[in-house]
């Protein structure tokens, strides 16, 4: 019984986790991704910034 409430708390605390991030192209996302060094940007991310923050 003990491993099903354990896991199952682990499975709410990933989702309430994962909601933490801002939806890519929101301006909440876009100035996440101005402050984040760009050496550290992997390729969607350049991509996704280009389309939606500066076009």
């Amino acid at each position: 019984m003990s491993k099903i409430i354990q896991l199952s708390l682990f499975s709410i605390l990933l989702v309430l986790l994962s909601a933490c991030a801002p939806e890519v192209g929101s301006e909440k996302w876009c100035t996440q991704m101005k402050e984040k060094p760009k050496g550290d940007w992997t390729a969607n991310e350049a991509a996704d910034f280009t389309k939606h923050c500066l076009f």
